[in-house]
C-alpha cells in the first residue's frame, strides 16, 4: 500500500506555483537512489531518470499547490490577496494560511461575520489576518502563501490540502521504488513539475528538453458520488482513472486503449475519466515539438482546491500499478 508517512510529508509541505523548492527538495531526498539520473532544469522541474534504452516515456506530476500573493496590507494588518491557481470563493472563508516565513494567517469575509454571505462574495471581498504581535514586521506585499491544515487519516482515506498534486507525486515514487533493479523495456523520465495551477508551465518545459515518444500525466480528478454532481465520471474508491478527455485534452485512442489493455491484463480496478473542468499536464505536454502521445492516469479526488481534498489509498494503489504495468513493459505503437 501507499506509504502514509511520504503523503504526510509531501501534502504538508509548502509549495504554491512558483516556489516549488520545499517539495522539490523533499522528493529529491525520496528518490535519489532510486534514479540514474536526476537534475533540474531551468523551468524548476525535477527530472528522474531510470533506464537507457527503448522508447522514452515521460511521467508528470506537479509539486505546486494553489496560493495567494498579497499586493496591499492595511494599517490594521489586513492583507489583500491576488489569486495563484484556482480558488473557490465558497470555501474560503476562515480558511488558513501559510507565508513562506512560517507565519499563520486566517481568511477572513469584509463585514459582518455572516455565513451566508459566503455564497454571493467574490474573492476582492476577502482579507488575510496576520493582526498578531509582529505581523506588521513579517508581513509584507508580494509575500506568497498556500492554505494550511494538517492530513487526516480515516480508515482507507486520506483527507488533507494540496493532494492536488503531491498524492500523483506519491504515486510516481511509489512506481519508482517498485521499479528500482527492474530490466527496463524503455527510458523512463518520472518529472516533478513546476507551475501546472497557473497554466501547464513547467511540463511544456520539461517535455520540450525531453522530447519523449508517450507522456502520462497524474493528477486528481473530481468524483461524481456526492450530491448533485454533474462534472465528472468516476467514483472514489472503485480504483485508477483512465483519462479519456478533459477541457484541455482529448486522449489518443491507441494510449487510453493501450492503458485499459495493461489494467484488465493485470485484474487492477479502473474507471473511465471523462473531467469537464479543468485539465492537466497532458494537455500541454501533447501540444510540445512535432506533437506528444499523452494520457492521464487520474486519482479519483473529493473537494478539489480546499484544504480537505479526499482520496482513497486503494485508488493510489491501483495508479502505482497501472503506472507501473504501462511503463515497465516494451510499449506498444500509439
Amino acid at each position: 500500500m501507499p506509504d502514509k508517512a511520504l503523503i504526510r510529508t509531501l501534502v504538508e509541505a509548502w509549495g504554491p506555483s512558483g516556489y516549488e523548492y520545499q517539495v522539490r527538495a523533499l522528493i529529491q531526498k525520496e528518490v535519489q537512489n532510486l534514479a540514474d539520473e536526476i537534475r533540474t532544469d531551468a523551468g524548476g522541474n525535477l527530472i528522474c531518470r531510470m533506464g537507457s534504452g527503448g522508447k522514452k516515456i515521460m511521467i508528470a506530476a506537479h509539486m505546486d499547490e494553489i496560493g495567494f500573493i498579497i499586493h496591499h496590507i492595511d494599517p490594521q494588518g489586513f492583507a489583500r490577496f491576488s489569486m495563484i491557481g484556482g480558488l473557490f470563493s465558497s470555501t474560503l472563508n476562515g480558511g488558513r494560511v501559510k507565508l513562506e516565513n512560517g507565519m499563520i494567517g486566517v481568511i477572513g469575509l469584509d463585514g459582518e461575520p455572516n455565513p451566508y454571505r459566503t455564497g454571493t462574495a467574490t474573492l476582492g471581498d476577502f482579507f488575510l489576518d496576520f493582526t498578531g504581535a509582529g505581523a506588521s514586521e513579517r508581513v509584507q506585499v508580494g509575500d506568497v502563501g498556500a492554505m494550511w491544515r494538517s492530513m487526516d487519516v480515516q480508515g482507507s482515506r486520506v483527507i488533507a490540502k494540496s493532494l492536488d498534486d503531491r498524492i500523483g507525486c506519491v504515486v510516481a515514487i511509489e512506481a519508482m521504488r517498485r521499479l528500482k533493479g527492474v530490466a527496463l523495456s524503455n527510458t523512463l523520465y518520472f518529472v516533478f513539475t513546476t507551475q501546472e495551477e497557473v497554466g501547464i508551465r513547467g511540463a511544456r518545459v520539461s517535455a520540450f528538453g525531453i522530447a519523449p515518444d508517450m507522456a502520462i500525466a497524474l493528477d486528481v480528478t473530481p468524483t461524481d458520488d456526492i450530491p448533485k454532481a454533474r462534472n465528472a465520471s468516476v467514483k472514489i474508491g472503485k480504483g485508477a482513472a483512465i483519462k479519456a478527455m478533459d477541457a484541455g485534452h482529448i486522449v489518443p485512442p491507441a494510449v487510453r486503449d493501450l492503458m485499459i489493455k495493461r489494467a484488465e491484463s493485470a485484474g487492477i480496478p479502473y474507471q473511465i475519466d471523462v473531467m469537464t473542468i479543468g485539465t492537466t499536464d497532458a494537455a500541454a505536454i501533447q501540444m510540445t515539438g512535432s506533437g506528444i502521445p499523452s494520457g492521464a492516469i487520474s486519482i479519483p479526488s473529493r473537494y478539489v482546491h480546499t484544504t480537505s481534498e479526499m482520496v482513497d489509498l486503494d485508488d493510489v494503489e491501483a495508479c502505482v500499478k497501472l503506472l507501473v504495468e504501462v511503463v515497465e513493459k516494451p510499449l506498444e505503437a500509439v
